[in-house]
């Protein structure tokens, strides 16, 4: 073998050697405008993040470097343009994963969780990802923490102002209600309410409250859920344990005040439909009207979109959990009952309490999709406002508490849910909408006249609604409404591994913010992790937090201004999400004391915009790259946080993200025995379209790659044995960015036999010396160099990644063929030199090494990137004189390149011989290549 060939094993020497020399020279470092890493900035920058990694302990497979490989060649290629780059991760290092193995084993999970990050950092650093390290945070990082909860108290020292659609402060309210400019809900003067009422006031309007309502508990982690961790079978989406419904008091985000402002700026950002689609149904904006149904010295709000339906209303349903329903309920049943409504219970009061028992054993899922319609009668009755109509009141489980407002007018007519009860129940069944002739189904949800419906008789639905809720406004029974299936974001965890919360309790259990001066409030030690063993069935368990056993920690003794006195801290922890709700602002000013990010830092990275074109520019990372999984959770609740900073002035951008891009998975294949076992992937051989293991024959199966399924491939065993290029250049090459795509191992040999041609066509394999001649390149050399650096300079602006690789390889073949070995004196260094330029987005070791052999002493790092000669860009072309029936009536410009058939094409379709033929078919057609078209007619 020759001494300098292109081997795993020189790969591995050159990309140590070139690592090295980034992390000497600080190759990636951005500069910022102000503080300790500012330097001079210029105008173009770009700021590019990946989606915060877990560290965990499995480390990582092959497919989790795909996105970050792909924003490392898209912020190197950048880099070259000239651009100043912002490019570095961090750890979202909270979780569940560590804080379950410290329960196994003792470990405290701060050990577990550095041992993971050193890990994880030595697996990406080997793929020489261009990083600015000094950036580098992890959420579990006490500086970093104690921002967090900066943040949090920020928030929690805030209310909506719903008149100038923002957050404001705290104190500012107060002022309005001291100042007699907002009443109080009583109408007392506000001086003449006590502390403890003045703070439940101002508190029921804080962003952050304490609330006790019905929440996800989980037995089998121990600690409540927020709705977006519960899978849609009622299961807990880490563990997959049972989610019960119960009532704690815990701390909520109030996200639903800025439900409309989540909604709209959607259309303001540069996010895929799919991801924008799926935040609109979950905050699930619904226009229609509040109908209040008066029932005995109550009144019933339900919100419906179809007000214009109201006339076919014959029965109220109640969720289980609603409210009114013990204040509703009947002592007794009215003489004339139906026995299907009672449950066969003696009084409405024993139905209903069990009832309500059965709907509690059941999971949000369930009660929505049973085909079965069950319910109870509370005996009472409530007033139609429109017609004057006595409908009973029911409880039933499909309606929930989390949606509208928890009761529902029931018009079976229009609504399918609604027939089948009624006809489970007897219940009438009134059509308020005309269904087309010959329609013969059970409830009807298409266009047509309102009928049976008094005044609205005769009109379409959409008239309909706005002379309903006209009508409602104008009698007092009702508004027109907006709805959201939105909730408020539940933020306690019953955990030790979190940010503790920046609070205290005082004598009269009101929460009171700790001062500034005394964060970070840091987690203390504690006797053991565990939150409680539970039986994950066991509905009834009570929580308890771990941080409960620090009780040196929970009882504290504090001068919070007015001298010293007894406080309790609180004992669960925030979320997961709350640490990374706001990392690429650390990202922008890590070092920062005294502010979490400099503001002159966060307009120059992260600012609007100058508006171009008329478009209104949000400002935010410039491009967000990770999973689709994420369209709700993390970037709704990022968002969320992000409005709250710029309410307060704290950031100048509306947004946090202004585009985003949700790269594709590597998959595998795994194989089964005649057990159904897996068995090992790597061991597998295939033999004529079978497949066999230790000699037995397997079923293959195409899933997500994993250690459950034995066919995890490692990036570290991809370096060991092409070296990190090749693997780089092969992810990049397997597919479109955005598209899953399978692994295949033995296809990454492609990948690296182009890297080997490429070195061979550079460099002497005997001598290790560059092949490289100062002669000028021919014209067709020329024309193709060319246009491959249009194209890969398109194809790299787009992330296209793998047609940007197509073309070089295409490059690299004719470079081969012309200039390779055993052709002449070596390549052209006018070809040479742009054609490394082009591979070091995707291969950067090598393009270094390849670089400094053809004689330049600096980084090609930052540039330049080759830029395209126009003059090689026009295509030759040849003019054809068009005859008809032998004489020359026009003439066509084609390419020169043409095949016959697009010359036949390009003549007929001329405007003249169009003309000429007048619709007829020609009889022949005859293309003399080169020098004329005669068509025969």
């Amino acid at each position: 073998m020759p001494a300098h060939r292109y081997t795993a094993e020189l790969a591995a020497e050159i990309e140590r050697r070139w690592q090295a020399y980034w992390e000497r020279h600080g190759t990636f470092h951005a500069p910022n405008p102000v503080g300790s890493l500012a330097g001079p900035v210029p105008e173009d920058k770009l700021f590019v993040q990946d989606m915060f990694p877990y560290p965990s302990g499995a480390g990582l497979h092959v497919g989790h470097p795909l996105g970050f490989i792909g924003t490392d060649v898209f912020a190197r290629f950048n880099r070259m343009l000239g651009r100043n780059v912002l490019h570095t991760m961090g750890f979202d290092a909270f979780g569940l994963p560590a804080e379950q193995y410290a329960v196994q084993t003792g470990t405290h999970p701060r050990t577990t969780t550095e041992a993971n990050i050193e890990r994880y950092l030595a697996q990406i650093r080997r793929l020489g990802l261009g990083h600015d390290e000094r950036r580098r945070i992890a959420t579990t990082d006490i500086p970093y923490y104690r921002w967090t909860q900066w943040i949090f108290l920020k928030i929690f020292g805030s209310w909506y102002d719903t008149n100038a659609r923002k957050a404001r402060p705290i104190p500012e309210l107060e002022a309005e209600f001291a100042e007699g400019r907002r009443a109080t809900p009583d109408g007392r003067p506000w001086g003449e309410l006590s502390r403890v009422e003045q703070r439940k006031i101002i508190d029921s309007y804080r962003l952050v409250y304490l609330d006790e309502a019905p929440v996800n508990w989980c037995p089998g982690l121990g600690t409540v859920l927020a709705n977006e961790e519960v899978t849609a079978d009622g299961r807990s989406e880490r563990g997959n344990f049972p989610v019960f419904r119960r009532n704690l008091r815990q701390w909520m985000m109030r996200i639903t005040a800025y439900a409309d402002r989540l909604a709209d700026d959607l259309d303001r950002l540069d996010w895929p439909e799919k991801v924008k689609t799926m935040q609109r149904n979950w905050i699930g904006r619904s226009y229609g009207a509040r109908i209040r149904f008066p029932v005995g010295e109550h009144g019933v709000d339900v919100f419906t979109t179809r007000p214009d339906t109201v006339f076919g209303a014959t029965y109220l349903v109640l969720a289980p959990e609603h409210p009114l329903v013990d204040e509703i309920t009947a002592t007794t049943w009215p003489s004339d009952v139906d026995s299907r409504w009672t449950g066969g219970a003696a009084t409405p009061p024993e139905a209903v309490a069990a009832y309500r028992l059965a709907a509690s054993q059941k999971s949000e899922l369930d009660r929505q999709e049973s085909r079965d319609k069950t319910g109870v009668f509370t005996g009472a009755f409530a007033t139609n406002p429109v017609n004057g109509a006595a409908i009973p009141v029911f409880v039933a489980d499909y309606v929930l508490m989390g949606y509208g407002t928890g009761a529902i007018m029931a018009v079976p007519g229009q609504d399918q849910r609604d027939w089948d009860f009624a006809r489970e129940f007897g219940l009438p069944i009134i059509r308020t909408v005309r269904p087309p002739e010959g329609f013969d189904g059970e409830a009807y949800i298409g266009e047509g006249p309102a009928i049976n419906s008094g005044f609205l008789d005769g009109l379409g639905i959409d008239e309909a609604k706005k002379t309903i809720i006209q009508w409602l406004e104008e009698h007092g029974h009702g508004e027109g409404s907006v709805q959201y299936k939105l909730r408020d974001w539940l933020f306690s965890r019953q955990r030790y591994w979190g940010e503790p919360f920046p609070v205290v309790y005082d004598e009269d259990g009101l929460p009171v913010a700790l001062p500034e001066h005394m964060l970070p409030v840091e987690l203390p030690d504690v006797p053991d992790f565990s939150p409680g063993t539970y039986d994950p069935d066991d509905r009834d368990s009570e929580p308890a937090p771990p941080l409960a056993k620090a009780t040196d920690w929970v009882e504290v003794e504090l001068d919070l201004g007015d001298g010293p006195k007894r406080y309790r801290r609180d004992t669960n922890v925030m979320p997961q999400w709350a640490g990374s709700c706001w990392y690429q602002l650390r990202y922008l000013d890590p070092y920062n004391d005294e502010q979490f990010c400099a503001p002159e830092n966060e307009r120059y990275w992260m600012g609007p915009r100058p508006a171009e074109h008329g478009q209104d520019d949000p400002g935010g990372v410039d491009l967000y790259v990770g999973g689709v999984e994420h369209a709700v959770l993390h970037l709704l609740y990022s968002r969320f946080w992000h409005k709250v900073l710029y309410d307060l002035g704290y950031v100048s951008s509306e947004e946090p993200y202004r585009r985003l891009y949700n790269q594709g998975y590597i998959q595998a294949y795994a194989y089964t025995d005649a057990r159904g076992t897996y068995v090992p992937a790597e061991e597998v051989e295939e033999r004529d379209g079978r497949f066999f293991w230790n000699g037995q024959e397997v079923n293959q199966e195409y899933g997500k790659m994993g250690k459950s399924l034995k066919n995890v491939v490692t990036p570290d065993e991809m370096c060991d044995g092409y070296g990190a290029d090749t693997f780089r250049l092969y992810e990049m090459a397997m597919g479109p960015l955005d598209v899953s795509r399978p692994w295949a191992t033995k296809d990454v040999v492609g990948a690296h036999r182009f890297l080997q041609r490429l070195w061979r066509n550079l460099v002497d394999e005997h001598t290790g010396a560059p092949r490289v001649s100062e002669e000028q390149p021919d014209a067709e050399t020329l024309r193709v160099l060319h246009r491959t650096i249009a194209e890969v300079r398109e194809n790299f602006a787009n992330l296209r990644y793998n047609t940007g690789i197509a073309r070089l390889i295409e490059l690299n073949n004719h470079v081969t063929k012309t200039f390779g070995p055993g052709n002449g004196d070596g390549t052209p260094r006018a070809v040479a030199e742009p054609m490394v330029l082009m591979l070091a987005p995707l291969s950067p070791h090598l393009a270094e090494e390849l670089w400094s052999l053809l004689g330049h002493e600096h980084s090609l790092a930052h540039g330049p990137f080759p830029e395209a000669d126009e003059r090689y860009l026009v295509e030759d072309t040849a003019e054809y004189p068009i005859q008809v029936n032998g004489k020359v009536r026009s003439r066509v410009v084609v390419p020169a390149s043409a095949g016959q058939d697009e010359v036949r094409a390009a003549a007929l379709a001329e405007e003249k011989i169009v003309a000429l033929l007048e619709g007829r078919q020609p009889r022949k057609v005859i293309v003399v290549p080169g020098r004329l078209v005669n068509v025969v007619v």
